[in-house]
């Protein structure tokens, strides 16, 4: 998973709280998914795929334990039912931050089917 240059510099911006910069709480945290393969690049600022969908984390999300921050969200019965090929975690349903993007194969979602995507940052030195 990378970290895109945007997600870089909001960690820099909420350390010293430059500019009430939009946390990543459960107010704002959004997981999105895409069908986009194009290679992450540390540059781009959204999902690349043309069919792409953010879900607001699910209650009682984020939640931290010591360096590891887990994201969760739902995605319902008529919620992105197509290949999910990237997803990133968001600060907003639309625009905002994206912390970062990965690109992963997680299958194909079917109409009617009901999946949960959670996402686990750990934060490192």
């Amino acid at each position: 998973m990378g970290l895109s240059n945007v997600g870089r510099d909001f960690i820099a911006q909420a350390i010293i709280n430059d500019g009430s910069p939009t946390f990543f709480d459960n107010a704002n945290a959004y997981i999105g998914v895409g069908n986009g393969t194009t290679a992450f690049e540390k540059t781009q600022t959204d999902l690349v795929g043309a069919n792409k969908v953010r879900k607001k984390v699910d209650a009682d999300y984020p939640i931290r334990s010591a360096n590891a921050i887990d994201f969760r969200a739902t995605y319902g019965a008529n919620d992105a039912n197509f290949d999910w090929e990237e997803w990133g975690v968001f600060n907003a349903s639309t625009g905002g931050v994206m912390l970062n993007r990965k690109v992963e194969n997680l299958g194909t979602k079917a109409s009617g089917s009901i999946w949960v995507l959670t996402v686990t940052i750990t934060v490192n030195n």
